[in-house]
């Protein structure tokens, strides 16, 4: 599914224009990434967690030229889904069907 296809379908859901869900869509966005540059996490209930995951410092090698280099300490922007939202993707029978064939 792409933006697109997102944007139709709340537009026909809801009955608001294309054009109004999509500035709505991509003001959420910026404010998520917004929010996460700013080392700010953001948490939808029922949805999920929008969070910045350190990632510790470490050696990592170059295989092609066989030279290390140092990566330092990190930080990259993570998505941790609500119970709620988990419990209904383990219980779609769309998903059963799938992991049947």
């Amino acid at each position: 599914m792409t933006k697109a296809d997102v944007i139709a379908q709340i537009s026909e859901k809801t009955g608001v224009d294309k054009g109004d869900v999509q500035q709505t869509l991509e003001s959420f966005f910026t404010v998520v990434k917004d929010s996460l540059s700013e080392g700010e996490n953001l948490y939808v209930r029922g949805f999920g967690s929008f969070i910045n995951k350190k990632r510790a410092k470490k050696v990592a090698r170059n295989i092609s030229k066989g030279t290390s280099m140092i990566i330092d300490e990190h930080f990259v922007p993570s998505f941790k889904p609500a119970k709620v939202f988990v419990e209904q993707v383990k219980e779609s029978d769309k998903l059963k069907a799938v992991a049947e064939k």
